[in-house]
This record gives structure tokens, C-alpha cells and sequence, in this order.
């Protein structure tokens, strides 16, 4: 129970970060919405006791008037402040969006690339959208918890009168009147309520325990979804007739998602007829009680309905409060998975020193026995890595895959950090720069860049704001200087159709060519070029690379390339293998070595091109 109240408070504290007013308003409209309902009963109540004493016509109309204008203002309030809420929860739903999203961004690139985290925040997503949990759940039941209460509150006082003891009235009615007929009456309500919340508890338990077991159907629905809606994968789909495979998993995840929905029709069916029993049993019980209570003169005919329409009311209240009660506790599994995600901690140093601005870009780099093994992981990336790059100089990363290299230039960004050795900027060890002003120390193209369904130039400059002119003269440098020309807007047209018509598709290589700009319009000190020209043909790599090293200027490059021509032009070769350095030299010095690694892999891509086609 701790705990959960624990759970409770963050969220209740998460709601007031994301929107403010979402709970007061959500108070207010729980008040109004709550005593509408007894307006009805109490107002009956007197009118029909009006009409069968006094008959007083101007007070039936006062009565019958007090009654429509309570119930249009209580209509109207409850009416606005519901809209107002929905608004304010939709508000509070996209403002949660946002606060994962800048999570993500904000926290370790360990953890983004950790699938655990991935699980994680799909678990969330899939538990608010899916299944009804997670904090817009909590507004809801909180909603119910309090109206529920109001209900509660507002009843008992409306059916407290009926219990008194009257002993002005004769013997053969009197036990009807007596406290233990009052008591056997409750002892019943409160037996039956009992066992019938009861009821709805297994019946709500085993709804969120279903609903937990279709989080995985729910994950394939939405891979199968994107795998059918994605253009890209049309041709892979067809070329290879997979459409037999889609249909058959499809088929599976579908019978599955079915079986669940009918393990929960079922108990719907089977706790539904249970309730509905209860309910009926209830309903009767109190219609008996009060009828008992008006044949011995206790009570009006008018406060009939006001007592069971209160009673009947008490029963809902109390089903509300329960309901809500177990809906919070089942809701706090999806509170603690929002809660575990945004509790993700940076576990990197992120340092004070900051990184000094120089003209002359005189940065030194040193690798001094770093070693290193990603999470959770027991082999060694990268073992006893030493090796310093000069001011100026163009160091060419080789080697077979998974040899290391990516992990290596990693380490460099602080993307990770080693388990074992440091890296050094200028003689200091890098954990101690300012976090954010060493990263600008780089201009990086990964393999695995991304572009953005955004404008040319915004991908270009990685940012809203850019400077046209500049933006141009860095794409025709990169080598798009034709395809800028076809593009009616230039640098403003939008890339891809995902929100323009108007939009271009653009080639692997065209793509390559822009994550090239981007790294030339940053203009850091360091540039480092991640095999980002794979889906270039040799002769185009080789001619990009040779362009590319005639821009960078003075600056301090790293390269890493599987084709080893289009990194000759190199001061320095490092050849990776199995995690270790296991070459450094020029291109000439290396290829002298028959024994080594770097004439291995030269040789063997040596065999199909010649020396004048490079």
C-alpha cells in the first residue's frame, strides 16, 4: 500500500507538471456532476408531497421551477467544465508526448541505444493507447474516485432520516420502526454491496491482466502495420513474394489477439450475470425496505422516492469508490513504467572545463590503452586501443566488420565512455571538458545517418533557421549541383512526400551527398566520415573522398571506409582487427608488409579494380 500511495503522488505531481489545471478543474466538474442526480430525487420528493397535502398550486410552481433552473445551471456547469477537462487532458496527453520524447533526446546515447529503453517506452505507449493506463488513466479514475465520493457523502445524508427510531407507533408495526429491522436491513446492504464490489474487482483484475498479455500482439500489429504502409518495403515484399509470410504471422498475432478478446468476453459474461443478480437483489431489497417503512406512517409518500433513489444512488457511489479504488492500483503498473522511464539517469560525467576556442583548430587527440565492452556484455569491443593524431591530419579507420571501428569513433564523441584507459584532448583527459562544448568540437557523418521529411536546407543545416546562400554553395561543394538546378525552390524544397505533395524523393547517393553538406555547414574542428558513401559507387566514393579532403582544409579528419583505394590519400592508416590496432602507416608502407592485414584486404579488393580505373 506504501507504495502505491508512492506511485499516486508521482503521478498526481506528473499531471500538475504537464497541466496544471487539469485536477482542479476535474474536482469541480466531479462536484457538479455528482449532485445532479440528487437534485431530481430531493425535488420529487416535495413536489409529490406537495401535491398530496396542501395542493398549493403557487408553491408547485415555485417547486417545479426551483427544480427545472436547478437542473438547466447544474446541466450547464457540469456540461462546460467536462469540456474543459477533455481539452485540458488532451492538452496534458500531448504535453506528456513531448516530456518522452525530450527524454530520449536529452538522455545518455547508452540508453537510446539499449533496447531495454525501446521495450520500455513502447510498454508505455502501447499501455495508454491500448489498454487504458498510464497518466490521462489517472485524470479518469480520479474523476470517479471523487464523484464517486460526492455521491457517497451526499446520500448518506439524504438517508439518515429514514433510520430513526419511531415510538409513537403501534406494536404491529413497530419492529418495522425498531433498530434491529434497521440493522438486519444494513447488515444485508452492506453484506451484498460487499460481495458484489467484490465482484467487479476480479472482474476489473483479470480485465488489466488480459489486457497485459495483448501487449506483444499489440507490438507486432504496429511492426506489420508499418511494414505494409512503407513504401520501401514494397519492393522486397514482391521481389520475394513474402506476401505468404506477412498473412501467416499476421494470421497468428490475429488469433492470438482473438483468443485474449475472448477470454475476456467470457468473464465479462460470467461477472456480468453476477453483478446484474446482486444488483436486482439489492434494488429489491431496498424497494421492500422503504415500502415497509411508508405502510408504518415513518415516512411520506413523497420521501419514497427520495430514500430509494437515494439508496440506489448510495449503492452506485459505493461501486464508483471501488472501482476507482482498484482502477488507481491496476493503473499504478503503468505509472511505474512511465515513472522507471523518466528515472533513466545520465551515468556520464558530463564534466566543467571548457574546451578552448582556437583559430588555428590546434586540437590533439590521444587514444592511451583504452579498452571497452558495451552493457551488459562480457567480450571486449575494443582492447589496449593507444595511438595520437597530429594536428591537421587525415587518419583512415580499416578493417573488417565488426573489427571495432564505429565503437572507436563512439568513444571519440563521448557517446560512450572506455571501461578501461582515457582519451585526451590536449593533453586532458576529455570527461573533464564541458559535455556540450566538446561535442562542437565535431562534424560527424555516420553510416547510418538520418534525413528529416523537412527542406533541404533545414536538413542541411540541422536547423529551422538557416543561411541560403551558404546552404547552396555547401551542397554544389558535396557534388549536387545538378540536381539543386531540377528543384523549383532550391534549398527550400521539402524532402520526401510524408507532408508535401510537393516533396522530392531523393537517391541513396543524393542522401549521402547531403549528410556530406551537413557535416562541411557545422565547419568543427574535427570532421570524421563514417562509411557514409556506401551506396556510391567506388570511382564516386574515391572522388567525394578526394573533394571532401580538399575541403576540410587544415582541419583533423578521421575516415573509415571498407573500400581501401579511396583512403591513399591519408597521412595515416590504422587497420582494425578483432578489436585491436593491429597496422598504423601510410598506404605504401602498409602494402610492404605481405604478412599483414592491410595487404590481405588491399589484395583481395585489389582483384577487381585496376590501378588506372582508381
Amino acid at each position: 500500500m506504501k507504495k502505491d500511495i508512492q506511485i499516486l503522488k508521482f503521478g498526481l505531481k506528473e499531471i500538475h507538471i504537464l497541466q496544471p489545471w487539469v485536477i482542479p478543474v476535474t474536482i469541480i466538474n466531479s462536484f457538479f456532476k455528482s449532485i445532479m442526480p440528487f437534485i431530481n430525487i430531493y425535488m420529487s420528493s416535495k413536489i409529490i408531497d406537495e401535491l398530496l397535502r396542501t395542493k398549493d398550486v403557487d408553491r408547485l410552481i415555485f417547486l417545479v421551477g426551483i427544480t427545472i433552473g436547478l437542473n438547466l445551471i447544474i446541466h450547464l456547469l457540469s456540461t462546460g467544465f467536462g469540456h474543459l477537462k477533455g481539452l485540458l487532458a488532451r492538452i496534458m496527453w500531448q504535453n506528456q508526448d513531448m516530456r518522452i520524447n525530450e527524454k530520449i533526446i536529452s538522455m545518455d546515447y547508452q540508453h537510446v541505444e539499449n533496447p531495454e529503453t525501446h521495450i520500455l517506452r513502447t510498454k508505455i505507449t502501447e499501455g495508454e493507447s491500448m489498454n487504458g493506463g498510464g497518466v490521462y488513466a489517472l485524470v479518469n479514475y480520479f474523476d470517479e474516485l471523487i464523484t464517486g465520493l460526492v455521491t457517497l457523502f451526499t446520500s448518506i445524508i439524504l438517508i439518515m432520516e429514514i433510520f430513526k427510531v419511531n415510538s409513537n407507533v403501534g406494536e404491529s408495526i413497530g419492529f418495522i420502526n425498531s433498530t434491529i429491522f434497521n440493522m438486519i436491513f444494513i447488515a444485508i446492504l452492506v453484506i451484498c454491496t460487499i460481495y458484489n464490489l467484490k465482484l467487479k474487482e476480479n472482474s476489473q483484475n483479470k480485465f488489466f491482466n488480459s489486457f497485459n498479455r495483448m501487449i506483444s500482439y499489440n507490438r507486432m500489429f504496429f511492426f506489420y502495420y508499418d511494414q505494409i504502409s512503407d513504401y520501401n518495403s514494397g519492393k522486397s515484399v514482391r521481389l520475394y513474394h513474402q506476401q505468404p509470410l506477412l498473412n501467416k504471422k499476421s494470421e497468428n498475432m490475429c488469433n492470438g489477439f482473438h483468443q485474449i478478446l475472448n477470454e475476456i468476453i467470457s468473464d465479462n459474461i460470467k461477472y456480468g450475470a453476477a453483478n446484474g443478480f446482486i444488483s436486482s437483489l439489492l434494488s429489491g431489497l431496498v424497494y421492500i425496505f422503504v415500502g415497509l417503512k411508508a405502510m408504518s406512517g415513518s415516512i411520506t409518500i413523497g420521501n419514497i422516492v427520495k430514500y430509494t433513489g437515494s439508496i440506489n444512488q448510495f449503492m452506485a457511489g459505493s461501486g464508483m469508490v471501488l472501482m476507482a479504488i482498484v482502477g488507481l492500483k491496476a493503473n499504478n503498473q503503468y505509472l511505474q513504467l512511465y515513472m522507471d522511464f523518466l528515472n533513466i539517469e545520465g551515468e556520464k560525467y558530463k564534466g566543467t572545463l571548457p574546451v578552448e576556442k582556437r583559430d588555428d583548430d590546434e586540437y590533439e587527440i590521444e587514444f592511451r590503452n583504452v579498452s571497452f565492452k558495451y552493457p551488459k556484455t562480457n567480450n571486449y569491443v575494443l582492447k589496449n586501443i593507444s595511438m595520437k593524431l597530429n594536428i591537421g591530419e587525415r587518419l583512415a579507420i580499416v578493417g573488417m566488420n565488426g573489427s571495432g571501428k564505429t565503437t572507436f569513433i563512439k568513444l571519440l564523441c563521448r557517446l560512450y565512455d572506455p571501461d578501461e584507459g582515457e582519451i585526451l584532448l590536449n593533453g586532458i583527459d576529455i570527461k573533464k571538458y564541458d559535455y556540450d562544448e566538446y561535442l562542437n568540437l565535431f562534424s560527424i557523418v555516420f553510416q547510418d545517418f538520418k534525413l528529416f521529411s523537412f527542406s533541404l536546407g533545414q536538413n542541411v543545416a540541422a536547423s529551422v533557421d538557416y543561411n541560403i546562400s551558404k546552404v547552396e554553395d555547401i551542397l554544389i561543394k558535396a557534388g549536387l549541383k545538378e540536381r539543386l538546378a531540377t528543384l523549383s525552390k532550391g534549398v527550400e524544397t521539402p524532402l520526401y512526400k510524408d507532408f508535401d505533395e510537393d516533396g522530392v524523393e531523393i537517391s541513396g547517393g543524393e542522401a549521402q551527398k547531403i549528410a556530406l553538406a551537413r557535416a562541411l555547414y557545422r565547419n568543427a574542428p574535427i570532421i570524421i566520415l563514417d562509411e557514409p558513401t556506401s551506396a556510391l559507387d567506388p570511382i564516386a566514393e574515391f572522388e567525394i573522398y578526394s573533394k571532401f579532403n580538399e575541403l576540410v582544409g587544415t582541419k583533423t579528419a578521421f575516415y573509415i571506409s571498407h573500400r581501401l583505394s579511396s583512403c591513399r590519400f591519408c597521412d595515416e592508416i590504422a587497420v582494425f582487427h578483432e578489436g585491436r590496432i593491429v597496422q598504423k602507416g601510410n598506404h605504401e608502407s602498409l602494402l610492404k608488409d605481405i604478412d599483414g592485414k592491410y595487404y590481405e584486404l588491399w589484395n583481395s579488393q585489389a582483384q577487381y579494380y585496376n590501378e588506372e580505373a582508381m
